[in-house]
């Protein structure tokens, strides 16, 4: 009977894995288990469903338990044996009284003596302190001392004595193995090894020859003289440009214009011939401005029908207005007429948010370029104490490395005198080990030769015996009947023959069928193509009434225009704002940039006073050519004023 239990448990352990993944309720997952015992005794039937729904009633307090028992001992414990776990969780709480020790301790003991043992230990050790707080959070906490705590600890002392029984059995299991495991060495009855042949010595690396010092360490770099030059040869060009600038000065004066706006006079003068050439040589028209409403693309069967079909639910809509107007119905031009001013309003709203969303644009833009003026001026202070630190490095590394190189010089010189006496006894050395590996090569080399000629001789033998069997005649005949029939006692067996005419047969009469196939194809196409044609006369139709119907319509409405919308715009209060905003970067960029060039313009002057004090100062010279510049322009905008006029 013990044994019986045994195996009952580890059904109600599978069924727990197979309905575990569902998680169903309770009545559901009772049905599941009925229809998979419908074949077992009835007692067996009633003992599994009972512990099945109990583990299933009680799983939460069940997962507590078996969750920390799981995390604790996590390294000893498979995630297979959970359903094994909670059943005998169960059992030992909720139906220890009515299967009583001897049934609960079979049980345990079909299960494994090591696992349970480990389990029961680990509930009754944490059975009244965290197990019964975290039950008290579920249930009250006096039916739960009362009806699963007290029994428990009443059955303690047995429980004890399973324990130690099963420790009894754990420790005899493993004095059995270890009494199995012992195994008795023997020797190897192996050959002596050959004593290794002395290893080659390492050869000694040769130290380089010592570099000398370059001579360019001790004069100055060609960059700097290059630079130089170039500084003088840039100031000698600016100064010739300069002196041709103030020479020319009154060049605005003279009547005859420079060649860049004769240039430019002469391309306006082209431009404007251009466009009066009417009748140029192979001149294309214009395009045609209305279009005929015709049919250029072929269309297919399908198109065709959808549209036909389209074409008359638009002719029942249109009919099915008439009568709603002609039954007194209204027509539903101030919903349309809302729906208008609803559109041109969200219309102008968009072109709003667009017009803000690219102010922003440029706002950020400019403060960007702020920022890099900005970033840029701490930069070029940062680079400039990075400079000097970078020398004041390379100054200390210099030092460092002469007094390195001296230092290895010395050692040099100390390592060519152990040298010499080294390399002598070296090669007395290498003299005796070249010998001896040139008599084992020539004994290994006589040796290889022999088994070479054996194998040799081998292969001769087995060549000649295959040249003897090729020459052996291979008589080969033809008694095939193309007309006999072989009697394999098979139904339908017939002769090659009788094949070949029956096939011939079965094409004749597959051929006449796939005539009478075309032929149908032919007339349903036929049919299909009349349809198509009448399809298409009945479009055109209703799309040159709807055509006419659209003009009219066209004709009454009324669009608004781009400049309205634009004058709505500029007109916008928060577009209003984002100008202004505006504006006030790009003034302060202007104030930025201005302080940039009057830096710029005071460098200029002091180096231009410290070279040459006759010469005038750069933004004299400036003022100059900047008024040089605005007589050309102002003479080229009138010059093509007259020209367009």
């Amino acid at each position: 009977m013990a044994s019986i239990y045994g195996l009952l448990v580890r059904r109600v352990c599978v069924l727990l894995d197979e309905l575990g993944a569902d998680g169903g309720c309770l009545g559901d997952v009772a049905e599941e288990a009925s229809e998979a015992l419908q074949s077992d005794d009835s007692m067996d039937k009633e003992f599994i469903l009972d512990i099945v729904s109990g583990c299933i009633e009680y799983k939460t307090l069940l997962d507590i338990v078996i969750d920390v028992f799981y995390v604790e001992e996590w390294k000893s414990v498979s995630a297979g044996d959970r359903s094994q776990y909670v059943v005998i969780c169960y059992l030992l709480t909720f139906a220890l009284d009515d299967l009583g020790l001897q049934c609960f301790s079979s049980i345990v003991k079909s299960l494994g003596s090591k696992k349970m043992h480990l389990f029961l230990g680990f509930f009754f050790t944490n059975l009244t302190t965290w197990i019964q707080g975290e039950w008290s959070r579920i249930y009250d906490a006096t039916y739960v001392e009362k009806t699963w705590i007290a029994p428990l600890l009443r059955w303690r002392p047995e429980i004890n004595v399973l324990m130690d029984q099963l420790a009894a059995r754990i420790s005899s299991m493993c004095e059995v193995k270890k009494v199995l495991n012992i195994t008795t060495p023997q020797e190897f009855s192996l050959t002596k090894p050959k004593p290794r042949p002395l290893p080659m010595p390492e050869l000694i690396p040769l130290q380089e020859q010592h570099k000398p010092v370059p001579e360019s360490t001790y004069k100055t770099p060609k960059e700097m003289q290059t630079m130089e030059e170039l500084r003088q040869r840039n100031r000698k060009e600016a100064e010739e440009i300069l002196y041709e600038a103030n020479a020319k000065q009154f060049r605005c004066g003279n009547a005859e214009k420079s060649e860049r706006t004769k240039k430019v006079l002469s391309q306006i003068h082209e431009d404007f011939d251009s466009k009066l050439r009417f009748d140029s040589f192979q001149s294309s028209a214009l395009p045609a401005s209305h279009k005929m409403n015709s049919m250029p693309i072929k269309l297919n069967s399908t198109v065709i029908l959808r549209q036909r079909a389209q074409h008359k639910r638009l002719a029942e809509k249109e009919h099915q207005r008439l009568d709603h107007l002609i039954g007194g119905a209204g027509e539903p031009s101030s919903f349309l007429q809302w729906q208008k001013e609803m559109r041109e309003r969200d219309l102008q709203e968009e072109v709003v948010k667009s017009e803000a969303r690219r102010m922003e644009g440029r706002i950020s833009n400019d403060k960007a370029a702020i920022a890099r003026a900005y970033l840029m001026e701490h930069n070029q202070k940062a680079a400039q104490l990075h400079k000097e630190e970078f020398a004041q490095q390379m100054r200390s590394y210099a030092q460092r490395k002469l007094q390195q190189e001296k230092e290895i010089r010395d050692l040099a010189e100390q390592g060519r005198q152990k040298s010499k006496a080294s390399q002598e006894k070296l090669l007395a050395l290498k003299r005796n080990i070249v010998k001896e590996v040139s008599e084992q090569n020539q004994a290994l080399r006589h040796q290889a030769l022999k088994e070479a000629q054996a194998d040799q001789r081998r292969r001769w033998e087995i060549v000649q015996e295959l040249h003897a069997i090729e020459t052996v005649p291979y008589i080969r005949g033809n008694l095939f009947d193309n007309t006999e029939i072989k009697g394999h006692s098979v139904l339908g067996e017939m002769s090659l023959e009788e094949l070949k005419l029956r096939l011939a047969l079965l094409k004749v009469a597959q051929q006449s069928e796939l005539q009478e196939r075309r032929m149908r194809v032919v007339e349903e196409q036929q049919s299909k193509q009349q349809y198509l044609v009448e399809s298409i006369d009945a479009v055109s139709l209703h799309k040159k009434a709807f055509a006419q119907a659209a003009a009219l319509r066209s004709g009454k409405m009324k669009r608004t225009t781009r400049l309205d919308l634009l004058q709505a715009v500029a007109q916008d209060e928060r577009m209003l704002a984002v100008k202004k905003k505006v504006d006030e970067i790009k003034e302060e960029r202007q104030r930025l940039k201005q302080i940039e060039i009057n830096k710029t313009k005071t460098s200029g002057q002091v180096a231009a006073q410290k070279n040459n004090p006759k010469v005038k100062s750069w933004a004299q010279l400036e003022k100059e050519l900047q008024l040089q510049i605005q007589t050309e322009a102002t003479d080229i905008v009138s010059s093509r004023k007259t020209l367009t006029t």
